[in-house]
């Protein structure tokens, strides 16, 4: 990314707050209820959450009345509105800017534009909303570092913004500041976007990815980078497919979780610190039902709806109730950790860049890791390795 500086890309997850802005990998959540925890309360009314994200220094989430709020960024500690004129069926972040697809398939941008990541035809910073160029209807948004990308009522998959590696597919590096199709004339279920890279899965749930493949992330075995599709290696059929910061991981049909890319930190799962350039279980034979890869840490919900995660566990980002800075023997996990506290969650919970947040099935969102630009939401700037609950505006 030109203008952004490739030095924070190992570090990041897929974004930053910089406006009242949007969020990372979306958790849908269920109209279930669900018992109070004990492990943390507030007396702040709570938001009801149907969707939640993660960057690197904020959340953000959807409100089961399609409202969107974002928190952390130094300053806001617990969650505030943002576009508040429009409503939303999921908001992503990137870094410094932030994309929202509303309630009628319009996909607004706005915050930080030189690489054209606003999408709307040019490179000015807006501090509101702007449609994205070409007037299509969308179903499915997501946002990466420095580009996004979004699939059409019609199963067209575009992307736009930075592309120094490829990563919008269209078979060039030229940074796009509108929309362009995704070369291959693949049709895609699913699209996700890492920092540098992008995945794909097909309605025959088979999973393509492409651009930067410098520590494996593109998954088919080699460590060339790649400007349009490719197919993952492995024959593998996967129901989910998230691109983090340099890894990628799926969970199959049958349930089980594959990661591939960079492993300096036991992101992968699977017991060791070797990079995989290609789908490699987890360890320990849970049944997930989606994975989230951040930037140097994973976390997974199993079919059962209980939390799981692995990898760099500095700041308490696991959530295991154990952070490197009190014992230093905890900095990593290679294997997969249960999240305490007994909570049930949606499909996936959402792993940020060094803290992770989701929402439980009774639409309460909490947050647990780094906190020192308040991305926990809980009105402090305490980090905290057990979750606490994301309180009221």
């Amino acid at each position: 990314m030109r203008k952004i500086g490739r030095i924070l890309a190992p570090l990041l997850g897929a974004g930053w707050l910089i406006t009242a802005g949007g969020c990372r990998e979306d958790v849908t959540a269920p109209t279930s209820q669900e018992s109070p925890p004990t492990l943390a309360a507030t007396s702040s009314p709570a938001l009801s959450f149907r969707q939640i994200s993660t960057g690197t220094n904020h959340s953000c989430g959807v409100t089961t009345d399609n409202r969107a709020y974002c928190w952390g960024n130094n300053s806001l500690n617990r969650p505030v509105a943002a576009a508040a004129n429009l409503q939303f069926l999921e908001v992503h972040a990137g870094l410094s800017y932030t994309c929202g697809l509303t309630t009628d398939n319009r996909i607004y941008c706005w915050g930080f534009n030189a690489d054209g990541q606003l999408g709307n035809g040019t490179t000015t910073d807006s501090p509101g909303p702007v449609q994205v160029a070409g007037g299509r209807r969308y179903r499915l948004l997501r946002a990466g570092l420095g580009h996004a990308c979004a699939i059409t009522l019609a199963d067209v998959t575009f992307c736009w913004g930075a592309n120094d590696y490829g990563q919008l597919g269209d078979g060039t590096t030229t940074e796009r500041h509108s929309p362009v199709r995704v070369s291959g004339g693949i049709t895609f279920l699913r699209v996700s976007t890492g920092n540098f890279h992008t995945c794909g899965l097909t309605f025959a749930h088979k999973a393509y990815c492409w651009g930067l493949n410098n520590q494996g992330q593109i998954g088919n075995g080699t460590g060339i980078t790649q400007l349009k599709p490719v197919a993952v290696s492995g024959g593998l059929t996967f129901g989910t497919l998230s691109a983090g910061g340099s890894h990628t991981c799926g969970v199959d049909t049958n349930h089980k979780a594959y990661c591939w890319g960079s492993n300096k930190n036991g992101q992968l799962g699977d017991g060791t610190r070797d990079r995989h350039g290609k789908p490699t279980a987890v360890a320990g034979g849970l049944a997930f039902s989606g994975v989230s890869p951040g930037g140097l840490h994973t976390c997974g919900v199993t079919t059962t709806k209980a939390a799981y995660c692995w990898g760099y566990n500095w700041f308490g980002q696991l959530g295991e109730g154990t952070n490197a800075e009190t014992d230093p023997f905890v900095i990593q996990r290679l294997s997969p950790v249960a999240v305490v506290g007994e909570l049930t969650f949606n499909s996936v919970v959402a792993a940020g860049g060094f803290f992770t947040c989701g929402v439980t099935t009774g639409s309460r969102a909490y947050c647990w890791g780094e906190n020192s630009h308040g991305t926990l939401g809980d009105g402090t700037t305490t980090s905290s390795s057990i979750p606490v609950a994301v309180i009221g505006p």
